[in-house]
């Protein structure tokens, strides 16, 4: 064999060998990416059921087991408000100017939250008066400032899936408050509950009730929410 057929054939053999390496190579490519996109369809079809599990369990957990105990989440005493704005509705976008913030009464939007949804955020928040709407039927209504840090929302989230005290009649929403929504809150308070009372029996007033607190607390919601139950409202049918 001749020097060049020599080297001819060595060549055709590196050639036939890289061809041979490349092979091997984009085949444990493929296999990779095969495998990788299993795992993700295996992690997109269990996560919703994962989900459904952890909010089944969620569901049949009391609020107290949530979030700070009472009596470590820094809570103000209650204030209570005059109300006003029993059944007036104003049309929707006008601006309404709340003198307590968050409001526990006042004029609001003739269309209320939807009954069913417990829980809001940024993106999905129906403006302040809709939900002033939903007060004056009887619900409590967590506020608290969008920007708590992720856990904390996380935690609320899970307060609004939990076992609601039979007082509140499954009455309650979970909902940020925004820079602008109202005057600015007390320091260090980041969680507000509200509620708008009906007129007592013999009284010639109505209150509504706010209380601060520093921390999530389930605990703390409880208290308040059975305090000023779901039918102490200006218009307990409804929701």
């Amino acid at each position: 064999m001749g020097k060049a057929s020599s080297q001819k054939q060595s060549r055709r053999e590196m050639v036939e060998k890289m061809q041979r390496d490349q092979a091997r190579s984009d085949k444990r490519r493929t296999l990779l990416i095969v495998a990788a996109s299993i795992l993700v369809g295996l992690a997109i079809i269990a996560y919703p059921a994962i989900k459904l599990i952890q909010d089944s369990r969620t569901r049949d957990q009391a609020l107290s087991s949530f979030g700070t105990a009472a009596s470590g989440a820094s809570c103000d005493k209650v204030i209570d408000d005059k109300a006003s704005g029993t059944q007036i509705h104003e049309p929707d976008g006008k601006v309404i100017m709340y003198p307590v913030s968050p409001p526990s009464s006042g004029p609001h939007y003739a269309t209320w939250a939807p009954f069913g949804k417990k829980f809001y955020t940024t993106d999905d928040r129906p403006p302040v008066p809709n939900l002033v709407h939903n007060l004056e039927h009887g619900y409590t209504i967590l506020w608290y400032r969008d920007t708590l840090p992720k856990d904390q929302i996380d935690q609320i989230e899970q307060i609004s899936k939990a076992k609601l005290p039979d007082s509140s009649l499954g009455k309650f929403i979970a909902a940020p408050f925004k820079e602008g929504d109202g005057a600015a809150w007390p320091e260090g308070k980041n969680v507000a509950f509200s509620h708008w009372s009906g007129n007592a029996q013999g009284a010639t007033e109505a209150f509504g009730h706010r209380q601060f607190c520093g921390s999530v607390s389930g605990e703390a919601l409880t208290q308040f929410m059975d305090k000023y139950p779901a039918l102490d409202a200006q218009e307990p049918a409804g929701g």
